[in-house]
């Protein structure tokens, strides 16, 4: 009796395509027995599978859940097809046309592959490209879909006849693996030396007298190990590196670097000296070890380890610290049986303060020149810059800072269709995003627009990533702010191409971001608190510090901060006891010279600063929840001037969770609420006089920053409470939605979350895309794009 047989189209959509999925695809179909075809294509992958009707039926439902583990199936559909009886299963040349799939992240170096780079007797025995199907470069080297070879930059380096083999075996864990090479195939090293290196581009790995190889890797050790800094080609960008335990080297990096006070982040040689610089959770841990490895923060150890100078992070009791995720920082910081050399080392972008991460080996060469001793690069493009990614650990769950390598582009699904669009982002911390149907792509972090270089890289990123996602913009979308970069680049692209150009309230936007994460349709309103340190108010005014009733169709302030006069502008936002001097005016307080805010400055500085708030003179009003933080962050000394955005709450943030949390004696600070207006539900304003007056008598009675600072954060929870208890009075709604740059404050989300939970709201917090401007887009996108409004 003959055993009926069935033949189906099977298709995959998601992200299908560098993740070893056709090889998965094969070896599947082997397993049941059956005959076909598998193929990528523009959208994801297509394959045919023909034999038994049960085998055909196990493979259509497998085909889905035992996925290989970088890939992310988001749907399969399969139908009939007519019997074809193909002799065997193959894998087709990849084909084209319309459509998009989901192109994966860079993925950290997996375990099969380091313990083959670390074994002597493997061909791939340091070998500082290995790779295979479950890890290696993706987004930063594939130049166009479908994802073969051919689209990357691995295109210059043709398999030698080993790697060919290994390609071409379906039983091999680097069957068809794109970026596979090895030594005899692969890219090359080579170490440059700062004197007279410019003349060796192009061809700088092959030029004579140049070390190359074994030989650079060990020379750039050496150098690191007697203090040199070293500008380290990664697989998104150079680095600048130096030994985390020399003092001296790292100030020389933060001098040359220009870097102020701004912690530096580290790379550690693996979880036992994580475990040493500092204190590490069970989540923490996962992420650290898990295939996207990005940056983790982490609270140091004290007393600190001998292998982090306090140089490293001054005045932070917080470490961002990440493991090798490329076998070429994994043999940078050594193997075993190597000679001795540093077991952390600071690892920083590799650019000057404002200016993008440096790609292109000769633009590195020019733009690093005064900063780095030598430069250990390699002959494989860079096609997509790419930082690394930086996240917390709150309440148990990721809390994104930067969302960069590892997760870039990887798209968020989208609650509502959009058309097809472009979002344009803020000013600081940019990231764009492109939107089609149910997806939006989040770019990798730009960086703050306010370099040439910078903008530049934003318009070639822009281009990219809508290639690769088939997204041909009918709309762009960009911030109110008239004076945005991004808004301008909108606009004058808008008109360009002859496309309509929307524009999206700042806060709106963050509220909207929280939503779209969350998976909220939009059709309900969300109680939206919105802080942050600047966005450009409806009114004119800058906004920080909103209440707002808001759904992607449009918003209502429900309350805000009370406004203060920003003396100066961007001077006041650099130097947070001008924010101190103006909150105290504003709340009728004096300035008593015994204050740390009034210490600092001088009679003169005073003096120009009382008539400049006396008439109004560049005194934009804020309500800011951001110069807030500031203001308080200098009335308690620990901060006056910021070398960096955020520095001051940041410290007032480690002041506070530095302060045991023992119920702290005294009364509660407690900001005061009243109606902006008699009129029937006006907005309420947040007065924070009484805040201030507390803060004021309690530095002057001489209690603790730390206990200041906790009781502010206190004081912050109770007013959050207050305004959304008052807001659900008002409308009924119970859902609050956590969003704007204050909100990358730990101790402030956990508590507003706790806070709120325990008396009946759903909570929005970020998990996917950060509270701060590098989630702006989101939000733009999906207020302006959606279809059908």
């Amino acid at each position: 009796m003959t055993t009926p047989r069935a033949r189906r189209h099977v298709t995959v959509r998601g992200v299908v395509q560098g993740v070893g999925f056709r090889p998965f695809v094969h070896a599947l179909a082997a397993e049941h027995g059956l005959t076909g075809w598998v193929a990528n294509d523009a959208r994801g992958v297509d394959t045919e599978v023909e034999g038994p009707v049960a085998a055909v039926e196990a493979f259509c439902e497998e085909i889905g859940t035992r996925a290989p583990p970088l890939a992310v199936v988001e749907c399969v559909e399969h139908h009939a097809v007519a019997l074809g009886h193909d002799s065997g299963f193959t894998i087709r040349p990849s084909g084209s046309g319309p459509g998009r799939t989901l192109v994966p992240p860079d993925t950290a170096t997996c375990d099969a592959c380091l313990s083959e780079l670390a074994d002597p007797g493997d061909r791939r025995h340091r070998h500082p490209f290995i790779t295979c199907t479950h890890c290696g470069p993706r987004f930063t080297i594939i130049t166009g879909l479908p994802y073969d070879r051919a689209t990357t930059t691995m295109a210059g380096f043709p398999l030698c006849p080993d790697c060919a083999r290994e390609y071409a075996d379906p039983a091999d864990r680097r069957f068809h693996a794109q970026p596979i090479a090895c030594p005899r195939c692969g890219p090359r090293l080579a170490l440059l030396h700062a004197p007279g290196t410019a003349h060796t581009l192009p061809g700088a790995v092959d030029a004579p007298g140049v070390a190359r190889d074994d030989e650079a890797l060990a020379e750039a050790r050496r150098m690191l190990a007697d203090g040199a800094v070293v500008a380290v080609k990664g697989i998104g960008g150079y680095h600048l590196a130096c030994d985390a335990s020399d003092q001296l080297a790292v100030r020389t990096l933060r001098k040359r670097k220009n870097r102020g006070s701004k912690p530096f982040a580290v790379l550690a040689d693996g979880m036992a000296t994580v475990e040493r610089i500092a204190r590490v959770d069970g989540a923490e841990r996962a992420l650290l070890l898990g295939p996207r490895k990005p940056i983790v923060l982490l609270r140091r150890r004290e007393p600190a380890s001998a292998e982090v100078t306090a140089d490293v992070a001054p005045g932070s009791p917080d470490l961002g610290v990440m493991l090798p995720y490329s076998p070429l920082h994994r043999l940078l910081l050594g193997l075993p049986g190597d000679p001795p050399g540093p077991s952390v080392l600071v690892l920083t972008s590799g650019n000057r303060a404002g200016e993008p991460i440096a790609t292109d080996d000769a633009d590195a060469l020019r733009r690093l020149d005064g900063l780095a001793d030598a430069w250990l690069l390699h002959d494989r493009p860079v096609h997509v810059p790419c930082d690394d990614s930086v996240v917390r650990i709150c309440d148990g769950a990721e809390l994104p800072v930067r969302r960069s390598r590892g997760y870039a582009p990887f798209p968020v699904a989208l609650p509502a269709p959009v058309v097809p669009a472009l979002a344009a982002g803020g000013d600081l911390k940019n990231t764009f995003c492109v939107g089609d149907d149910q997806y939006a792509w989040l770019s990798a972090h730009v960086g703050d627009m306010d370099d040439l270089a910078t903008l530049t890289a934003f318009e070639r990123a822009t281009a990219h990533l809508a290639d690769l996602t088939s997204v041909t913009p009918r709309l762009l979308v960009a911030d109110l702010h008239p004076g945005y970069r991004s808004s301008q680049w909108a606009v004058r692209t808008g008109r360009e191409r002859g496309l309509p150009v929307a524009r999206v309230q700042h806060h709106h936007a963050h509220i909207a971001s929280a939503m779209a994460e969350h998976g909220l349709d939009g059709t309900a309103p969300v109680i939206g608190v919105a802080f942050d340190g600047t966005g450009y108010g409806d009114d004119g005014t800058v906004w920080g510090g909103e209440v707002l009733l808001a759904d992607y169709h449009g918003y209502r302030r429900l309350a805000h901060l009370g406004c203060v006069p920003l003396p100066g502008g961007d001077a006041a936002v650099r130097n947070p006891y001008r924010m101190a001097l103006a909150h105290l005016r504003s709340a009728g307080l004096p300035w008593n010279p015994a204050l740390p805010s009034i210490r600092v400055t001088t009679p003169g500085e005073r003096a120009l600063l009382e008539r400049q708030l006396e008439r109004g003179l560049n005194c934009v009003p804020t309500s800011s929840m951001g110069r807030l933080f500031d203001a308080v962050s200098s009335l308690t000394g620990v901060c006056h001037r910021v070398a960096y955005e955020a520095q001051a709450a940041m410290e007032l943030e480690c002041a506070a969770l530095a302060e045991p949390d023992d119920g702290a004696d005294g009364r509660p600070y407690r900001f005061a609420l009243h109606p902006a207006s008699e009129e029937p539900g006006a907005v309420l304003v947040a007065d924070a006089a009484p805040v201030l007056a507390a803060v004021v008598v309690e530095v002057l009675a001489g209690i603790p920053a730390g206990r200041i600072a906790r009781r502010f954060h206190e004081a912050v929870v109770a007013l959050v409470l207050d305004v959304c208890r008052a807001a659900r009075r008002r409308t009924g709604i119970e859902t609050a939605a956590l969003s704007g740059g204050v909100f990358c404050n730990t101790l402030l989300t956990t508590g507003c979350r706790s806070a709120l939970e325990r008396d009946g709201f759903a909570v929005l917090a970020h998990h996917k895309v950060p509270p701060n401007d590098g989630g702006l887009a989101l939000g733009q996108l999906i207020v302006a794009a959606r279809t059908g409004r």
